[in-house]
């Protein structure tokens, strides 16, 4: 019989190393600050996302055979999971993700509790809209121990979204109901304790994926993001990754935005969209560079303001140069950064 969610959850690669379930060691020694789970079942994840590792319409044996952000999800117990994290003295957060199913929220906020009540990890969930009929659920994922919520926008037009999430692929979401959940979201958890998470490279131009950081931002969500990465068995295995270039140019947009230091309104794109400008002083734009910050991952914060949920090289191979650094790029980094920049 097959572990199921709320008694068993999945979580990536880097959370089974990290709390000693096997051996490994992380790239120019990274170090994981919040856990990411999943709730699993036998039946999997209803929707039939085009990128995505675990989508329903991807063909592998059993649903632990499915790799999400590009690595394994093996699956484990709860309370020996629970138990293992109060020995990790540099986890500060942990992320509790749903599917599409049908029991998905419900376990999500019991798996929550169980950590609320066990260790002192904030919390965070990132929440499937398709589930979520109301604010009343909100508050729930809110009342079960979570101070923020993710929530995967993942492609930023309508059009992408309808051809990658919803009736291109036969798939249940909608563009709509996925704002109308942000917004609602950041009434319940407040300003800036709302993630939305994009993916760079699905078919979108820069200026369509600044814009919707931008309108995020506005909402009162920061952007969390993401570099496309094909899944093996998935619509979109075939599909290339972004270069370094627009990755990089995002990254530093979402930075400006996200920070303050400026608007989309204040950019400059060319006729494909590329951003030839981002509105900021050379000296402040250098700055900002030069600190590296920018190309970090982007996720929920710990205890001290800075990013807990660094998911070490979830979007490349540490084999290849990094996209999203784990921890502060260094001098040599951040030249390969400046070259990265100017890349088409």
């Amino acid at each position: 019989m097959k572990k199921k969610s709320p008694d068993n959850v999945q979580m990536s690669t880097a959370a089974a190393m990290t709390l000693g379930y096997f051996p490994g060691k992380f790239h120019r020694n990274a170090k994981l600050k919040a856990l990411n789970l999943l709730v699993t079942y036998e039946s999997g994840c209803r929707a039939k996302c085009a990128f995505c590792g675990l989508a329903g319409s991807r063909e592998v044996e059993t649903e632990e055979d499915k790799t999400f952000i590009r690595v394994d999800w093996p699956c484990y117990d709860l309370q020996e999971t629970v138990d293992r994290t109060k020995d990790v003295e540099h986890l500060d957060r942990v992320c509790v993700s749903m599917i599409t199913h049908e029991h998905a929220l419900k376990d999500m906020c019991t798996i929550m509790k169980k950590f609320k009540d066990e260790t002192d990890l904030s919390i965070s969930g990132l929440i499937g809209p398709t589930n979520i009929r109301n604010r009343e659920m909100l508050e729930e994922i809110k009342r079960s121990g979570a101070d923020m919520v993710g929530i995967a926008i993942d492609a930023v037009t309508p059009e992408l979204f309808d051809k990658f999430r919803g009736s291109g692929v036969k798939g249940p979401h909608k563009w709509d109901h996925y704002w109308d959940i942000v917004k609602h979201s950041v009434d319940v958890f407040g300003k800036d304790n709302v993630g939305v998470h994009l993916i760079v490279g699905l078919g979108e131009t820069e200026s369509e994926m600044i814009q919707v950081i931008q309108r995020a931002n506005d909402l009162g969500a920061k952007t969390h993001l993401f570099s496309f990465f094909p899944e093996v068995g998935s619509k979109l295995q075939d599909w290339p990754q972004p270069s370094y270039g627009q990755y990089r140019r995002v990254q530093l947009a979402r930075y400006i935005i996200n920070e303050g230091y400026g608007n989309f309104n204040k950019m400059k794109f060319d006729g494909n969209g590329k951003l030839i400008e981002f509105g900021l002083p050379d000296k402040e734009q250098d700055k900002i560079i030069d600190d590296g910050e920018a190309f970090m991952t982007s996720g929920c914060p710990g205890h001290d303001g800075k990013v807990a949920c660094n998911r070490p090289f979830g979007n490349e191979r540490p084999s290849k140069p990094i996209r999203n650094f784990p921890f502060k790029p260094n001098q040599e980094d951040i030249e390969q950064i400046r070259k990265q920049l100017k890349e088409e």
